[in-house]
């Protein structure tokens, strides 16, 4: 979530130059395409939850930009995380409907081939009936004639075309040719049996071979239209994120000069509000140095008047821990976010060449209506809206304490139960958190100022 920050003392308006580099860094990245963060985890689940991470790391590093920017940014950040994996699984969906084309070719050929092997088949076989038919007919002309001529066909024209008949022996060997010529076709009709029986397996096995060819064919054309299908999904995924891309790219960069304008505005303010806290802080310590010369001088006179040798006057100085703070929240609510150095993520233009800002103060991470708890006593001397960033928030000034001044603010609070100049006590409720001002979600932003500059609250915790 965006968290709040004030700018640090030691760079005064310098903090808010940051914020403003970070946010425009991010829509001038995202103009001008800048390369999505780096590939995650393998699992699907894992590139999910670490994009959303990412998001949610630019997302907090656009302190005091308003949340519908802010979440736009993040967005933008997981479209174009998003973009290179739904790019290539566009491309293996494509890939797989080439090779379903392929295999689709492959096997309408191979139908083709056996449909032509079939064809040949049937022609053989056709022809094979008609030799098998002649065949039988020679055969039975064969038999009747030698039936008729008591074992000797009378006739043996039949086999030489010629009525001309000479002595005994030559009508013996024209009988034996003719009886050979019987034997011959026998064994000739035995043989083209043979091929037609042969001839019809092959047919059969060509046919159902066409038969799981066609099935494998339909399968393949399934598979085809099925990748294509894919490929279409993922084609309208890839369109859909490149268009998105597009339109949060042209929103941030027409919301560009409207951020600039308005983070100006709340830098203003913060510094008017640090430059409140010095001041204040300077004249609580110039106060309470006043009141140590005071007792000094005082001591002094006394000793004076016993005739003791008075003291040189040395103020009387501590840690900034002798405030004993105490957290805002019940311990069970968690830190999200530390205070320190916050680096440009990476991918972004650093638009003034820091490399980031400083976060000035540590996030909470309390649900909405969280009780906010006084850090520690002092007094009230801001409550309720405040147009400079935080919206409802809570500054307390808790005095001196051996020299050191310290005020503590609580920010994006839902409402606050204190009033200006009122006094309060340490762990007295002050307010509900919230998600007021510029901000992305339910949190508290907690803020310590010693001797007028932000310093890491956990120092004083």
């Amino acid at each position: 979530m965006t968290s709040s920050g004030r700018p640090a003392r030691r760079s005064p308006g310098g903090r808010q130059r940051r914020v403003l580099s970070a946010a425009v860094a991010l829509v001038l990245a995202a103009s001008l395409g800048a390369s999505a963060p780096a590939a995650f985890a393998d699992d699907l689940e894992d590139q999910q939850a670490a994009l959303k991470a990412e998001a949610a790391r630019v997302q907090q590093s656009l302190e005091f930009v308003d949340a519908k920017i802010s979440k736009a940014v993040g967005d933008l950040v997981i479209y174009r995380g998003q973009l290179p994996a739904a790019q290539q699984a566009l491309l293996e969906a494509q890939g797989r409907v080439a090779s379903a084309v392929k295999e689709v070719e492959a096997l309408a050929a191979r139908v083709d081939l056996a449909q032509q092997n079939k064809a040949k088949i049937t022609q053989q076989l056709d022809a094979d009936k008609q030799k098998i038919a002649s065949t039988k007919k020679l055969i039975g002309q064969i038999a009747t004639q030698a039936y008729k001529s008591g074992g000797v066909p009378s006739d043996l024209t039949l086999f030489f075309g010629s009525n001309n008949t000479g002595s005994l022996t030559d009508t013996m060997d024209m009988a034996d040719q003719a009886l050979r010529s019987q034997n011959s076709a026998m064994d000739k009709l035995t043989q083209q049996n043979a091929t037609n029986v042969n001839s019809q397996a092959r047919l059969q096995a060509v046919e159902a071979e066409i038969k799981d060819l066609k099935a494998k064919a339909d399968a393949a054309l399934a598979k085809e239209k099925a990748a294509r299908d894919e490929a279409a999904a993922k084609k309208a995924k890839v369109d859909k994120l490149i268009a998105d891309t597009t339109r949060l790219n042209n929103e941030l960069e027409a919301a560009k000069p409207g951020i600039q304008k308005k983070l100006a505005a709340v830098k203003a303010r913060q510094d008017a509000v640090a430059a409140e806290i010095v001041e204040r802080d300077r004249k609580l310590r110039e106060a309470w140095l006043a009141e140590q010369r005071r007792i000094a001088a005082a001591a002094a006179a006394a000793a004076k008047a016993k005739g003791e040798e008075p003291k040189p006057f040395v103020p009387v100085t501590g840690p900034p821990s002798a405030f004993g703070l105490r957290h805002p929240f019940p311990g069970s609510v968690p830190i999200t976010s530390g205070f320190g150095w916050r680096a440009t993520p990476p991918g972004t233009i650093d638009f003034y060449g820091a490399g980031g800002y400083m976060h000035t103060g540590i996030d909470f991470g309390a649900a909405c209506g969280t009780p906010v708890y006084a850090a520690a006593a002092g007094e009230v001397f801001s409550a309720g809206w405040a147009d400079d960033g935080g919206g409802n928030n809570v500054k307390i000034s808790h005095g001196v304490v051996q020299g050191n001044s310290l005020t503590t603010i609580y920010y994006h609070n839902t409402s606050v139960v204190v009033s200006p100049g009122q006094q309060v006590s340490q762990g007295q409720l002050i307010a509900y958190s919230g998600t007021t001002g510029n901000s992305t979600g339910c949190h508290s932003h907690f803020e310590t100022w010693l001797n007028g500059e932000a310093v890491d609250p956990m120092r004083l915790l």
